[in-house]
């Protein structure tokens, strides 16, 4: 036998990651699910060339540099004789990836508005296949996405009028322009030190100025009557174009919202046309009254320049009524705690495909004590792991995409006649509907994702899957783990979003709306079939536990409250999935996961049935799970 050296004896082969559009079972099923067909078959080749895209080596070596040069500031904030200057830098990487998703129209699919309500779901799962290739991008891509739909809302109404209607459209095209070099993308500034999450102890401050020395923004626009001081505390995309901010007018007023353009001309009033290396700002422009205090060192998102900012007379336009705030940027809200919900499942979807390819290159050894050698998708053991892993990862996809569909229905209502089917509810249900899932989906998605994260990016890789492998970087599971963790606190904790949840289904006005569209949701998912005896009772019951007790004893068991509902929801939709075309793979996933979460009784017939197969089906069943009807391509895996 001879012995190993550095440079011979056995080395593993490199799995080969495929196009997630075509290798993801559950995408291809969602989108089967959700969307009708003459609309897939339109987007097909469109998603299948994103696919492939993402995954060019130029994008991984991008991700490489955005993670390696990471953002500063030039001269650590300040120039060689100590003036603040607050001059950003961003790497390479990190701009080229932003120009990709600009120019592939990430944010702006949703407003070209070519396929209708389906436009807000296929925009998102877009963002799904982006994300894992990302290197966060898509960070700043929900705050812009947010933004968008918000000065669309604004732009709307008759009531916006004059100069400022004209600065919010500018902003709009900017915000949905594919042309790198003109596109913004924006900043959501709510954080302050005070209240984290809770923003009621906002201390930045607004005061109206009118045209009082005034100025212009880098497209010779009003930068506008409001001005603003204030703190805050964790900013991301300090590198936009422009943002959306709280602060308070007066004391006896809520909070209010505001537009600021992130830059203006400089006082000179010298024209703006030079772009300085290391940033998309024109070079003799300067920040709208913002000093960038620090950069956040932080555990993953590390390209994202993510900071704390300091406000001095920052120039902005109301949005909206004086004092109606938290309202205006619940619209931002909304549509990013889904985007916090596709960042997770696009990374674990990545982390499936890796594991998946793995599976087909690693051996283990056969019997016990033998010599022989197994491929790991032959190890009923291992192939029932990943089906687990992948039946959680349907089940939350399945949860998070519907939301983005009945998003898509509310923001085109008025728009479109309804049919009442599950995934066209009946108007009077899409709204409260919506509601109750915004909170919903993203806190238990993005909280359920972290373990998930863990098993598919680290475990299912052994030791490699810890390893930050950036010299094959399409391997850095360790990244997409790291990356993965924080949605569950950005855009309101479990906690808060349970309570969120809470308030919204005792409301005294609109909370029994939004239980009633729970109610229909549930019963239309499993109608007529078997699992309505599980799962409608299981529902009934936890809505008379929301209405009986009082407030406080409700909000208490909020995140427990939160959990169960979640899984009903989840249950239901994974039947109406299986259902749809009585796939055996759907239906065991279906069956799993309502054996786990409780919903059916592990002595029944039905669980001993499933557990009693025999090992030879139950690898079939989860190798089908896994890969799909047709199973695994065997041709990469003969290679060995």
């Amino acid at each position: 036998m001879e012995p190993s050296s550095s440079n011979t004896g056995f080395f593993q082969e490199l799995p080969e990651l495929p196009n997630q559009f075509h290798d993801d079972v559950s995408f291809q099923r969602v989108l089967k699910f959700l969307v009708p067909e003459h609309i897939r078959r339109q987007v097909e080749p469109e998603f299948a060339q994103l696919g492939e895209d993402v995954l060019a080596p130029y994008i991984f070596d991008y991700v490489t540099d955005a993670e390696r040069n990471l953002p500063y500031l030039r001269g650590g904030g300040r120039n060689a004789l100590g003036r603040p200057t607050s001059e950003l830098v961003t790497g390479e990487g990190w701009r080229g990836l932003q120009a990709f998703g600009m120019e592939r129209g990430i944010v702006a699919y949703n407003y070209e508005d070519r396929h209708g309500a389906d436009s807000r779901v296929l925009q998102m799962m877009r963002f799904h296949l982006w994300e894992a290739s990302a290197a966060n991008t898509t960070c700043p891509g929900a705050m812009t996405d947010g933004a968008t739909r918000l000065l669309q809302r604004h732009l709307a109404t008759k009531e916006l009028q004059g100069v400022q209607r004209t600065v919010l459209q500018n902003a709009y095209d900017r915000l949905t322009s594919r042309d790198p070099k003109r596109a913004w993308t924006s900043g959501q500034w709510m954080t302050e030190r005070p209240g984290g999450s809770d923003v009621s102890q906002t201390e930045t401050s607004a005061k109206f100025v009118g045209d009082r020395v005034g100025g212009l923004d880098t497209d010779g626009l009003p930068l506008g009557p409001w001005s603003i001081d204030g703190f805050k505390w964790f900013s991301s995309a300090t590198d936009a174009g422009m943002t959306i901010l709280l602060a308070r007018t007066r004391p006896d007023k809520g909070l209010s919202a505001f537009f600021a353009p992130m830059r203006r001309k400089r006082g000179d009033g010298a024209p703006v046309t030079k772009v300085r290396a290391g940033s998309r700002q024109p070079e003799d422009s300067e920040l709208n009254g913002v000093r960038i205090q620090r950069l956040k060192d932080k555990s993953g998102t590390r390209p994202v320049p993510t900071a704390e900012l300091e406000l001095k007379g920052m120039r902005a336009w109301m949005l909206g009524e004086e004092g109606n705030g938290i309202r205006e940027i619940a619209t931002v809200l909304a549509i990013t705690r889904v985007h916090c919900s596709i960042a997770c499942l696009g990374l674990a979807g990545r982390a499936l495909g890796v594991a998946k390819a793995y599976s087909l290159k690693r051996t283990i050894s056969g019997e016990a004590g033998g010599r022989s050698r197994l491929l790991l998708y032959r190890s009923p053991l291992h192939m029932q792991t990943l089906a687990d892993l992948t039946g959680d990862y349907h089940g939350l996809m399945l949860l998070t995409l519907y939301t983005a569909r009945i998003m898509g229905l509310e923001e085109r209502k008025g728009q479109l006649a309804t049919d009442g089917s599950l995934i066209s509810p009946p108007a009077l249900h899409i709204g409260p509907l919506l509601r109750a899932l915004s909170s919903l989906h993203k806190a238990y998605v993005c909280k359920q994702s972290v373990p998930l994260l863990h098993a598919v990016c680290m475990e299912a890789l052994g030791g490699v899957g810890y390893l930050m492998n950036t010299e094959t970087e399409a391997l850095n599971m360790a990244r997409l783990f790291r990356d993965g963790t924080v949605n569950a606190i950005w855009e309101g904790t479990t906690d808060v979003l349970s309570t969120d949840l809470l308030r919204t289904l005792t409301h005294r006005k609109s909370g029994r709306a939004s239980l009633d569209a729970l109610a229909w949701f549930v019963k239309k998912s499993v109608e007529n079939l078997a699992a309505a005896g599980l799962l409608v009772p299981r529902f009934t019951s936890l809505r008379a536990r929301i209405q009986a007790g009082p407030t406080d004893i409700v909000l208490a068991d909020a995140r427990g409250i939160l959990f169960e509902l979640a899984e009903i929801l989840v249950a239901c939709l994974m039947v109406a999935d299986a259902h749809s075309d009585h796939s055996p793979a759907a239906e065991a996933m279906a069956l799993r996961f309502l054996i786990k979460k409780g919903f059916l009784d592990k002595d029944s017939d039905v669980a001993k049935a499933a557990v009693a197969a025999s090992v030879e089906k139950r690898l079939a069943s989860d190798t089908a799970i896994v890969y799909g009807p047709s199973g695994p391509n065997v041709q990469q895996a003969a290679k060995l």
